[in-house]
């Protein structure tokens, strides 16, 4: 080791002595997981919204809440719609018959109600095999849903590691298990999805037949029975204790018993997995540099409803304390919840809400803080079930959610008389014109407020979770006790009220991470939570000195075998570890080729290429590669290979259309993204209006939308980076559906001069020009708040705004955009596409080899496998947009969903690739500029830029030596 070396560990050691001595000496006692909550909440304004569950329980709540079991037979149905639906006895160990529910249809029963009042529903269901999602259902009662809530019913499926012990790579890492489903037959009541209301949801029938009908809105499920029955009341902990005490029941004195946390036996989630965490050496196992398997739960574990599940063998019966070694470093200012059942029921009605305050490290948290609550347990094996719950943080979230639609319906009404842009000197009256504002300010500011001041009582702080609230209050107020100048702080007024929008996403998410959990005798020394200052020391010394040996940037195993291939991946660290799993898992063992996968910047592809030290194979690339490549003869002809045409076959023709070039195929797609119309069901239908069809409806939806200063959106792209702009979305859609090309048939020249190409560009200028359509915009944003309830964009916005707008869940679709009526009465809804795709290198030192690789690599299975592992890990948001016609189809689309977008997938183009092609995106922006800028007639702008463009795609034919 050289001086300077030796200075930085010298400086190192003190630095960690000086912090150590210092946790020594300031430690403190941690706040304990269920102290109590600052009392109740109750809302100022306690109106519920119309069709909520709180209004159908001010309806309905008095009613009678009879005491019997009413049971429906699943295969008794009364009738059903769809196909698919079939009777099997003795169904994955049933012991009678059950229903099959297929993913689409309704099946409907008949239910004789002898007593009419209150009752909590329950099934007894199978998950049958199907996209590995949720399973997701509709419940009417005589063909009527009673509530929002009930449109949505979900039942989870059972995840498992594959392995029962933990693999290594060759390196000594610990390699993420596998999650399976691991289906068993389960009881589960009706209740809220996002966890909003704690308790099963209670049903009101009335006396005589009924009927109870469940449409199916995702997968497939086995129904062995539903019940109508009522949910028992839970004992309190006193009531416990004392039936401890009239059953003799005593503590034990010597049983201890840990379960490391990563060895949960069952999930409700395949993102749910064992973690590796380095950030403390007092963490079961742990290795100073290498990767250990070591906890569960983290960021991943954080939506209502997701639970893990451990066994736990109890050695003698008695009365025990249960403690948890957890981590809350994600919630400051706010708190986790969770709710512990035992063997499928809560102990004791403290159980259902555990509260884990804020930590910056490790905490070993007895349940009961200085009081531990005691738990009766019985010799043999029992099941730990946590859940993640919102408890009294959902009535907090349930009134900003109601305010947020308040307020941003009040914002749509005050754009509908200022527009978005309104004139700072004109006086708008808005308190005239729109005389319930102040009113709604005032009840909307009180009530937020309360929301806040009961976040302050129970953290015992103000946090930044508090002061999105407070500034919210703040400008409500002012703006009711000066109504004049609400106009001129509308940006502000749309900031804040989406900053409510992400505080509700932000306080619904519940991280905990765990390490272990113990069951003990009461007294029973517990472990350490945290490091000793020695154990500190040593580690971080241990990861400087490992630093200089250690790789971390390979991933996976790194074999040595006879035949192997290099890919390089430049799209992030997740997707490369999920893929080198599945290399090692399945594509390796059948081919035996062994794959060293490299995570790479996108921008060093070409010079390492150039170098002759490029891979074999390059993935997840822009579509513009592989033929800007195979122009310079560094990519390969894939069509030469003799299955190239069975391959193909796996996608539209659209796909392929961007890696064709000269008659031969240098690439094959991945990911396949074209657009589709988004709009709100609950504002067009206050307006009146349906999604439209053709882009004649368009004008009209326009000028309805526009009467109300609400916009329309058309996919534009950010200029930014000019450079490499493709086509525009909206303007090869309008070109396309009218029978327009980019190029010409040879592709010498552009076909933008054509008269179709004319028209079509002065159509798209002038929905900017002469309709105002917004020129930059953030459109998931601005759809959630309801300014642009209508517009086209790609279809991964769904997406983020199913995980992102929780608020306008259900008030929103897509569909095929509109089209253009053809001659023979049909309507043209043609789109272009762009893609990402993978491509073999001309240099490949084993062509056939890295031929296999893509093969597998862009097949249905390994298709449908990645995108699950990758929404697994990363939620809804990440689902993967398979270029794979049949892959596509098995990934966890609901299915009207998927319904609409195998539709518009009909009509998708590619759009092809020339020399100099590039200049063609990059040009037509130039000329939309000039015309919506520079007011230059959109013919002359066009006609101007074709020039340049021309002139690249001659001058690019010359340098290729290609016919021009």
């Amino acid at each position: 080791m050289n001086i300077r070396h030796r200075n930085i560990t010298v400086i190192l050691v003190l630095i960690l002595l000086a912090g150590a001595v210092w946790l020594y000496t300031s430690s403190g006692q941690p706040v304990h997981s269920d102290s109590p909550a600052a009392g109740t909440f109750t809302a100022v304004s306690s109106d519920p919204a119309e069709g909520s569950y709180e209004a159908y329980l001010q309806q309905y709540g008095e009613a009678a809440r009879p005491d019997r079991v009413i049971r429906i037979e699943g295969e008794d149905y009364a009738r059903t719609e769809g196909e698919g639906f079939e009777v099997k006895a003795q169904l994955e160990g049933l012991d009678g018959s059950a229903v099959l529910t297929p993913e689409a249809g309704t099946i409907t029963w008949e239910v004789p109600v002898t007593d009419a009042g209150l009752y909590n529903i329950r099934i007894h269901y199978y998950p049958v095999a199907g996209k590995s999602s949720a399973i997701e259902r509709s419940l009417a009662i005589n063909q009527q849903t009673p509530f929002k809530g009930a449109d949505t019913l979900l039942f989870d499926r059972v995840w498992g590691n594959r392995e029962a012990e933990v693999k290594r790579d060759d390196r000594g890492n610990d390699l993420r298990p596998r999650q399976v489903e691991q289906p068993v037959w389960q009881t589960t009541v009706f209740k809220d999805s996002e966890g909003f209301y704690e308790e099963p949801y209670a049903f009101y029938l009335e006396q005589g037949k009924m009927t109870l009908s469940l449409t199916a809105l995702r997968e497939p499920m086995a129904i062995d029975y539903i019940e109508l029955f009522q949910d028992r009341k839970v004992r309190s902990y006193e009531e416990a204790k004392q039936e401890y005490a009239a059953k003799g029941l005593q503590p034990v004195t010597e049983p201890y018993v840990e379960v490391q946390a990563e060895a949960a036996s069952a999930k409700s989630s395949p993102t749910l997995y064992p973690l590796a965490d380095r950030s403390s050496p007092a963490v079961v196992p742990y290795h100073v540099s290498n990767l250990r398997i070591n906890t569960i739960g983290g960021v991943n574990w954080k939506l209502p409803g997701q639970w893990i599940e451990w066994e736990i063998e109890v050695p003698e019966d008695g009365l025990y304390h249960i403690a948890l070694k957890e981590k809350q470093n994600q919630l400051r200012g706010v708190y986790a919840n969770r709710s512990l059942t035992i063997d499928g029921e809560y102990p004791f009605t403290e159980m259902k809400q555990i509260r884990f305050n804020y930590s910056p490290g490790w905490q070993m948290n007895v349940l009961g803080g200085e009081e531990p609550y005691l738990f009766h347990l019985t010799q043999g094996t029992h099941k730990l079930r946590l859940t993640v719950t919102l408890g009294d943080i959902a009535p907090l979230v349930r009134t900003i959610q109601s305010s947020v639609l308040t307020l941003n319906e009040m914002y749509r009404n005050i754009l509908a008389i200022t527009s978005n842009n309104p004139d700072k000197f004109r006086d708008y009256q808005l308190e005239k014109r729109l005389p319930e504002m102040t009113k709604v300010f005032r009840e909307q500011a009180a009530t937020i407020r309360s929301v806040g001041e009961y976040l302050e009582q129970a953290t015992g702080e103000r946090s930044d979770k508090v002061s999105i609230l407070y500034s919210m209050v703040t400008q409500l107020e002012d703006m009711a006790e000066h109504p004049d100048t609400v106009a001129k702080r509308l940006v502000a007024f749309k900031t804040n009220v989406g900053g409510l929008g992400t505080w509700i996403l932000t306080v619904q998410e519940q991280p905990l991470t765990l390490d272990s959990l113990i069951v003990s005798a009461p007294g029973k020394k517990l472990p350490r939570a945290q490091a000793t200052w020695f154990q500190k020391i040593k580690h971080e010394l241990g990861a400087y000195t490992a630093s200089y040996s250690a790789d971390y940037d390979s991933i996976g195993n790194v074999t040595k075998n006879q035949k192997a291939i290099e890919v390089w991946i430049s799209t992030g660290r997740d997707q490369a570890q999920v893929m080198k799993s599945m290399i090692d898992d399945t594509f390796t063992p059948d081919t035996g080729i062994s794959v060293s996968l490299r995570l790479v910047p996108p921008n060093i592809l070409l010079p390492a290429t150039l170098a002759g030290e490029g891979p074999d194979v390059a993935m997840q690339i822009g579509e513009d590669l592989p033929v800007n490549y195979a122009m310079r003869k560094a990519s390969a002809d894939l069509s030469q290979f003799p299955d190239f045409q069975e391959v193909a076959k796996r996608f539209r023709e659209s796909a392929l259309t961007p890696y064709k070039y000269n008659g031969s195929v240098y690439g094959l797609p991945e990911q396949q993204i074209f657009p589709m119309l988004f709009y709100r069901k609950d504002i067009l239908q206050e307006l009146g209006l349906e999604p439209p069809t053709t882009w004649e409806e368009v004008y009209n939806v326009v000028s309805v939308l526009q009467r109300h200063n609400l916009e329309f959106y058309l996919p534009l792209e950010d200029t930014l980076n000019n450079a490499t702009l493709v086509p525009n979305a909206a303007f090869t859609m309008l070109l396309y559906q009218n029978g327009g090309q980019l190029y010409t048939d040879d592709q010498k020249r552009s076909a933008l001069n054509s008269e179709t190409s004319m028209s079509e560009f002065n159509k798209w200028t002038q929905f900017y020009t002469n309709y105002k359509f917004p020129v930059k915009v953030d459109f998931p944003n601005r759809f959630r708040t309801g300014e642009i309830p209508i517009g086209i964009a790609d279809y991964t916005i769904y997406n983020s705004l199913t995980v992102m707008a929780p608020e306008i869940r259900n008030l929103w679709e897509f569909v095929v955009v509109p089209g253009t009526p053809q001659p023979d009465g049909t309507v043209d809804h043609s789109v272009a596409s762009h893609t990402t795709g993978v491509m073999l290198l001309e240099n490949a030192k084993d062509k056939d080899s890295s031929w296999e690789f893509m093969k597998w690599w862009t097949g249905k299975d390994t298709q449908v496998q990645y995108g699950r592992e990758m929404e697994g890990l990363m939620g809804a948001a990440a689902r993967y947009p398979t270029a794979n016609i049949e892959a596509l189809e098995e990934l966890p689309w609901p299915v009207k969903d998927y319904k609409q977008l195998e539709s518009q997938w009909q009509w998708v183009k590619g759009n092809p690739q020339v020399p100099g092609g590039y200049f063609t995106g990059r040009h037509l922006d130039n000329a939309f500029r000039k015309v919506i800028n520079g007011k230059v007639n959109p013919r002359e702008a066009l006609s101007d830029y074709l020039i340049y463009i021309n002139d690249e795609i001659q001058i690019k034919r010359k340098e290729f030596k290609l016919p021009y």
